[in-house]
């Protein structure tokens, strides 16, 4: 099943080629330890929660994770006293050892990068899809079925709406775009003309050129 459509407002997670380099690093250490505990479903679900239900909600709280003017025992104090609780003690740890290293700031690129890795070792492949509107299940099903011929994984779709679409879906795998939408179409439309257009009037001072020459 398609994840719930949303609105096309994804928090941006963009971060340099240095910090995503770091955050990979991180993420791959994050999910080997998953692994060898054998509670990689349990904690991954645990991390999205986190993002979801304490990054996205409480903003001030992910400054303070980031800020260089707390110190890592301010920060491991913290996570102690509003998470310590809530939260499990592999990722817990996980949660104060990037804090030693000073890079609590690369909670959500860390997240992004177990994730890609998350679904590697699953056969999932994810695909964002972007429609005018909700898609229905017959469609979605559809959709998984072709994904599942062309990419031979299983595709995990995240649903995003983007009236700006008019119709038809981009899908979206890595850093590939598959652009099928109306707007899209419109354009080339609109291109094709504008070339058509240009390359006749071209074509008119040719023959009015050669003419006059005559």
């Amino acid at each position: 099943m398609i994840d719930s459509p949303k609105p096309n407002k994804s928090k941006s997670t963009a971060v340099n080629v240095g910090a995503q380099q770091v955050a990979t690093i991180y993420a791959k250490a994050f999910v080997g330890a998953a692994e060898n505990a054998g509670q990689s479903d349990a904690l991954v679900e645990e991390f999205n929660t986190l993002v979801a239900a304490v990054l996205d909600a409480f903003p001030k709280l992910e400054a303070v994770f980031g800020s260089a003017l707390i110190s890592h025992e301010e920060k491991s104090q913290i996570l102690d006293r509003i998470l310590g609780s809530r939260l499990s003690p592999l990722l817990l740890d996980f949660l104060k050892v990037i804090s030693k290293h000073g890079r609590l700031d690369l909670v959500r690129a860390i997240h992004q990068e177990v994730l890609k890795l998350y679904d590697e070792l699953r056969g999932r492949v994810r695909v964002q899809l972007h429609t005018a509107t909700p898609v229905q299940d017959d469609l979605s099903r559809n959709l998984i079925v072709s994904l599942r011929k062309l990419f031979g994984g299983e595709p995990k779709l995240d649903g995003a709406i983007d009236p700006e679409l008019i119709g038809g879906i981009v899908l979206r795998v890595g850093d590939t775009v598959y652009d099928g939408s109306v707007a899209r179409q419109l354009h080339q439309a609109r291109e094709q003309m504008i070339n058509r257009s240009v390359h006749e009037i071209q074509s008119r001072r040719d023959r009015l050129r050669h003419s006059g020459g005559n």
